[in-house]
């Protein structure tokens, strides 16, 4: 399926591109997301006369994702999870519990959907996240899983 993108989408292809994607990717991601617009020549004809004001849109979320990427480049938050005896959680951290940390140490939004830890966090320890910022820009940071206290 032919789809123009109007926005730069990492391993697929930037603005104003004419690609050929899988209906299923199309349909319910980058359609979805208005991330692109079927190829029919009103849409080519519309992506060109807009082409200049997507660019200066995709250079305005380059320019907030390098401001997060600054204040948070590998910085190392702390979650405190209940465990058991053998340094294993109850549950694992999710990225929504991520994200909420990060707002509440740095005051930083941050989509959970942008977060991927390299493996699932379900042990005490460090574990590298990856958090990407824009197709261009990524960050990674530290999720330090502690133990918590008890209550008695």
């Amino acid at each position: 399926m032919k789809i123009i993108l109007l926005e730069n989408v990492r391993k697929v292809g930037s603005i104003g591109e004419i690609i050929d994607v899988k209906r299923g990717f199309a349909r319910n991601f980058l359609i979805a997301k208005k991330k692109a617009l079927f190829a029919s020549k009103e849409n080519i004809k519309e992506v060109e006369k807009i082409k200049q004001e997507l660019g200066k849109k995709d250079q305005e979320k380059k320019k907030n994702a390098n401001l997060i990427h600054e204040k948070i480049n590998k910085k190392k938050y702390e979650i405190k999870k209940l465990s058991t005896e053998n340094n294993e959680l109850y549950g694992s951290i999710k990225p929504t519990e991520i994200s909420k940390i990060i707002m509440q140490i740095d005051e930083v939004e941050i989509n959970p959907s942008l977060i991927q830890p390299s493996k699932e966090i379900k042990s005490l320890g460090n574990f590298d996240v990856l958090i990407n910022l824009h197709p261009e820009v990524q960050t990674q940071i530290v999720i330090k899983a502690t133990a918590q206290e008890e209550m008695k």
